[in-house]
């Protein structure tokens, strides 16, 4: 029987309470994560040209390059996955600080593995197909000794950890789509958060994006006539931008606020910690949203958390469907469907690639653009042998609410480097007087 502090631990590990944190943050504009903000942890996967692990750098073969400039390296550690020690290479520095969740009595075993199915976003059709694929390829890729959970990202499904695999399996079976934040697809017009952002940033009604939605508001009601009324028109696509950017920036918070709960309270786990995203992923294209992508990386850093993810769409077309065609605006003015079709083609690679962000920001896998979702599983549930984690000061980084471009080198020739590609440094309160 398993020990008890495991199904305590599964019993909290419900991202209904991140859902519920970040509806109060909505109301309340207080922070969704508790970090140490004075530091950034970067981790590190280094391979040689045959894919093959290095594991035997020091801190000196580390270079960062931090918004084009070199970067002093503050903090390094070596992280052996899957294995209880650390080690610092004899370099004298000290592995990061324990967060109070690391402090409290932990479960020990030699893997955890958490497989997050994201069932906001996923469609019907898409998570029968992953949600098939890991009930083939759930005993294959679990060890005897492995525990593991099937969660949802709305924490509507929860198996809690486990090594049941018969439980596993049913949790998979109940699994289900969730519109609790997903767009209705019945709104007319049915602009899409990349569109809506895009017609923010345009400030104007001439633009191309903004000209697109009121093409798709005179789709939606033919009785209007733009010639003479005009006004009408573009009062209701304001209307449906504002709606939609309430929706898209509440969907995407709740989204990463989901994940680095998980990431905490697995930081809580003695032994190798993967969690499995399989999601279409998501479109972190604005400050905040940005800012929670990178907070999110963060908490699986230090809570030395690997995040690997599987695009459910398999191979995916960017084409438009026949419903999601119209005519062109009267006049010849903006819009149409190679305009529409752009904004969906660049939102769907934008959503690939905040999964593909998330992977090399901690470590993991990305996989994508293939239909063997069999072949997916398998490679996902192998973690990296080996992680050097690089700890950055933010001591003397000026808070301005920035993204923080960032390149790590190796001196080893022929060497393959994985890491995150930023950071966001958020803004510094004023102090009330």
């Amino acid at each position: 029987m398993e020990p008890d502090p495991i199904l305590a631990w599964a019993a909290c590990l419900g991202a209904s309470s991140a859902i519920a944190q970040q509806t109060s943050a909505e109301q309340q504009k207080s922070p969704l994560f508790e970090l140490n903000v004075n530091r950034v942890m970067v981790p590190v996967v280094v391979r040689d040209n045959h894919g093959r692990p290095i594991a035997d750098l020091k801190k000196d073969d580390f270079q960062v390059i931090d918004n084009d400039k070199p970067r002093a390296i503050s903090g390094f550690t070596v992280e052996q996955r899957g294995r209880a020690a650390k080690s610092d290479n004899g370099v004298g520095q000290a592995s990061p600080s324990p967060t109070p969740e690391q402090q409290k009595p932990a479960v020990t075993a030699q893997r955890f593995v958490v497989f997050l199915f994201d069932d906001l976003h996923l469609s019907i059709e898409d998570l029968a197909r992953v949600r098939n694929a890991a009930g083939k390829m759930m005993d294959a890729s679990l060890s005897p000794s492995d525990i593991a959970a099937v969660v949802s990202l709305s924490g509507k499904t929860n198996s809690g950890l486990t090594r049941d695999h018969a439980k596993l399996r049913e949790a998979l079976e109940g699994l289900r789509t969730n519109s609790a934040v997903r767009a209705d697809t019945r709104d007319c017009p049915n602009l899409s958060y990349y569109e809506a952002v895009q017609i923010e940033r345009e400030h104007s009604h001439d633009g191309p994006a903004f000209q697109d939605a009121v093409h798709l508001v005179l789709d939606c009601s033919p009785g209007l006539d733009y010639k003479f009324q005009r006004a009408i028109v573009e009062n209701e696509a304001e209307t449906a931008v504002n709606r939609v950017l309430s929706r898209g920036r509440q969907d995407v918070e709740i989204s990463y606020a989901a994940i680095a709960a998980y990431a905490r309270k697995m930081g809580t786990l003695t032994g190798e910690r993967l969690l499995i995203l399989l999601s279409p992923g998501f479109l972190p294209i604005e400050q905040e949203t940005i800012s929670m992508e990178s907070r999110a990386m963060d908490v699986a850093a230090q809570s030395n958390v690997t995040i690997s993810a599987l695009d459910a769409r398999g191979l995916y077309t960017t084409e438009l469907s026949a419903s999601e065609r119209s005519t062109t605006l009267p006049g010849g003015m903006g819009g149409g469907v190679q305009q529409h079709s752009e904004y969906q083609r660049t939102a769907m690679s934008l959503e690939e690639g905040s999964m593909g962000s998330l992977a090399d920001a901690t470590g993991g896998t990305f996989f994508h653009n293939s239909n063997d979702l069999d072949a997916g599983f398998r490679s996902l549930t192998v973690a990296p042998e080996v992680v050097y984690l690089l700890e950055l000061s933010l001591d003397d980084i000026k808070r301005d609410g920035s993204f923080h471009r960032l390149k790590v080198k190796v001196s080893r020739q022929g060497a393959e480097v994985q890491a995150r590609k930023g950071y966001f440094v958020d803004k510094e309160e004023k102090k009330k007087k």
